[in-house]
């Protein structure tokens, strides 16, 4: 009799700190919750902000440009810079896009990336490959991305 009155008590303890505990608990799931979407819209914004502003410059390599394996991966490492030059920009809009264009005939190649990254996408990479920024040339026109209206606040 004695076991079982311990164990009621102990029942009966266990619901009254729920019971207490309860509403601080909500509180903190709650609490999580408006974190974690607060986290999630700033990210968002950053990745948005990081789109609209990308910079675009053209490679242009000379007739006699044909680059070895080790060339080509310095120039891979030279790109993965991209990434931490551009700070706490989340990785969707850290990207670097290498974009092809015929025009008139001709080839053109584009490296386009971050606002952030600007300089090190204007270093050039390769040895018989110049590097136009769009400083220099008015004609290169990076891929901008807009803001839904939603997000602008506009109905």
């Amino acid at each position: 009799m004695i076991i079982e009155t311990r164990t009621g008590g102990l029942v009966l303890e266990t619901a009254h700190w729920i019971a207490w505990s309860s509403p601080i608990l909500a509180a903190l799931v709650l609490l999580g919750g408006i974190v974690w979407v607060w986290r999630t819209w700033v990210g968002a914004r950053r990745v948005q902000e990081s789109l609209a502003g990308r910079v675009c410059v053209e490679l242009v390599p000379t007739s006699t440009f044909d680059p070895g394996e080790r060339e080509v991966a310095r120039w891979a490492r030279h790109l993965g810079r991209v990434r931490y030059a551009v700070g706490k920009t989340p990785s969707r809009g850290a990207g670097v896009r290498l974009r092809y264009s015929a025009e008139a005939g001709r080839m053109h190649c584009y490296l386009e990336g971050p606002a952030a990254a600007d300089a090190v996408l204007a270093m050039p990479g390769f040895a018989e490959v110049e590097v136009r920024s769009a400083r220099s040339r008015r004609d290169i026109k990076p891929v901008t991305f807009t803001l839904p209206a939603s997000v602008r606040g506009e109905k």
